[in-house]
């Protein structure tokens, strides 16, 4: 399998994807085709555990690993030691027709932990592979659970080393505590004075510096990414979703070749191309539902073709999804544009130097035929979280609360009954003030910080805090550094001193 730039003729092979992490020319490697997974294999995956559910379709890409290599790396990545339910990414019943697949049960509680707690496997093997005997230099910027995710697994894994930016003040408290608080002698913090938008375009262009590269190589380091702009990181979310069709198939909820579809809350839209990719292989998907906060970007393109970062940008109590340069939409883009690279590379370049870009009326018209987009406020997302509480008895943070709402909005505007699997992605401990003030109103999580927030939930509720977030308290400051935007560069080669 060859994997190619969306915006020029870079031909690599996965391992080489996986290294390399963004293409020379800034583009997003793609694989050169889908592979289909027929309806009998979809099937055969409700009788396997989930490690054995991501090595097969894990194998269909990574071409160039044994199967031996995949398989101890997946059993590596989603052992017991690692996910505090068997299931790994448990489907549980919300009502007749809605589903949540939870991805929070990893080290970091939240979704990122899928695939962040397998990519060091994958990015030392690629090291290997491909004669690379520098240090695997792995750059992220977060809006605030890719972080600690990749903090946690490559904390020190041998040849390599991990330096992470966060927004200053752009993360929930729980979020920033989990990274600055991370041992292991190759991890490296950073908060940016900036938003996630900012942090992500700095690390772009460290990845695009001849200057930068050229002294990284000096001190005997090659950068790579952990960002969901590494294929690295989107082929194991794949996974989860022919996962949890297959479970609606063995529970007999459905049967195989019945479509579903799927509701996601997007930031920087990796978690819900992992769900397109999944339906170019053939996964009976109906609608993607698009799910965004206040900061509606993605929403307003699927509703115009028109991309515009010309507008405010807000603060949420989402903050994973406070994003409005959205960089893996640019791989759907590709598609859009029957792959076409020189088409996107222009769209790209007229986001970078105007702000916007338009795909035009056809082009607009196949999008909306996939996803429907939608956002809920700060306000719709309390109010979201109450109300599955009291209806369902069902706690969710503030990033399924957005994506719940949104599918209840969909639900109404197109009267589609079709089952729907919704996608958990952070624990509601991750963000537990907002949560409580959903369940119990704002005036309960008055004069508290985080950690009694937590308490308050979990005696009010009786849902169970996570030990991660139970211990994090006691645990010691590590890293402290701050940079403006334009010292990202510097602020790394200094941890390197």
């Amino acid at each position: 399998m060859s994997f190619f730039s969306t915006r020029g003729g870079t031909c690599v092979t996965a391992s080489q994807a996986i290294l390399r992490g963004l293409a020379p020319d800034g583009g997003l490697f793609v694989p050169a085709m889908f592979h289909v997974v027929s309806p009998s294999e979809i099937a055969a995956l409700g009788d396997l555990p989930y490690a054995q559910r991501a090595a097969r379709i894990l194998g269909l890409y990574l071409e160039d690993f044994t199967p031996e290599e995949i398989q101890s790396s997946v059993t590596a990545a989603y052992g017991q030691d690692r996910f505090d339910d068997p299931a790994v990414a448990p489907l549980k019943s919300l009502d007749s027709s809605t589903y949540v697949l939870e991805l929070f049960h990893g080290p970091t509680l939240a979704f990122k932990d899928m695939a962040l707690q397998l990519l060091p496997h994958l990015t030392t093997l690629s090291a290997r592979k491909n004669g690379e005997q520098r240090e695997v230099s792995i750059l992220v910027a977060t809006s605030g659970d890719t972080g600690k995710a990749a903090l946690e697994g490559f904390r020190d894994v041998p040849g390599t080393s991990c330096t992470v930016f966060y927004p200053l003040d752009g993360v929930s408290d729980v979020q920033r505590l989990q990274m600055v608080t991370t041992g292991g002698d190759n991890t490296h913090v950073i908060a940016v004075k900036g938003n996630f938008d900012d942090a992500q375009t700095g690390v772009k262009e460290l990845f695009g510096s001849e200057s930068f590269a050229e002294e990284m190589n000096r001190r005997g380091k090659v950068l790579s990414s952990a960002n969901s702009i590494n294929f690295g990181r989107l082929v194991p979310q794949v996974v989860y979703y022919f996962s949890a069709y297959a479970d609606l198939v063995s529970r007999r909820v459905i049967r195989c070749g019945d479509p579903v579809n799927f509701c996601v809350p997007t930031g920087n839209f990796g978690n819900i191309l992992a769900a397109y990719y999944a339906r170019e292989m053939g996964l009976p998907v109906g609608k993607l539902i698009c799910a965004s906060n206040r900061n509606k970007v993605l929403t307003d393109f699927f509703a115009s073709g028109l991309y515009s970062t010309h507008r405010i940008f807000f603060k949420t109590m989402s903050p994973s999804m406070d994003i409005l340069v959205s960089s893996n939409l640019e791989r759907l883009l590709f598609e859009a544009a029957d792959r076409d690279g020189e088409l996107v590379s222009t769209w790209m370049r007229l986001l970078k130097e105007c702000g916007s870009y338009s795909v035009g009326d056809q082009r607009t018209e196949w999008l909306q035929s996939l996803f429907w987009g939608g956002c809920a406020d700060d306000n719709a997302t309390l109010a979201e979280i109450g109300l599955r509480y009291t209806q369902d008895h069902y706690l969710m943070d503030t990033h399924t609360a957005v994506a719940s709402n949104v599918l209840r909005q969909y639900r109404e505007k197109s009267g589609d009954a079709t089952p729907t699997v919704l996608v958990s992605t952070a624990s509601p401990y991750k963000f537990a003030r907002d949560v409580l003030s959903g369940v119990a109103g704002a005036e309960t999580a008055q004069g508290l910080d985080a950690f009694a927030c937590s308490a308050k939930l979990e005696s009010l509720t009786g849902v169970p805090m996570p030990a991660q977030v139970r211990n994090l308290g006691n645990l010691p400051i590590r890293h402290r550094r701050e940079c403006d935007i334009a010292d990202m560069g510097q602020a790394v080669l200094s941890e390197f001193d």
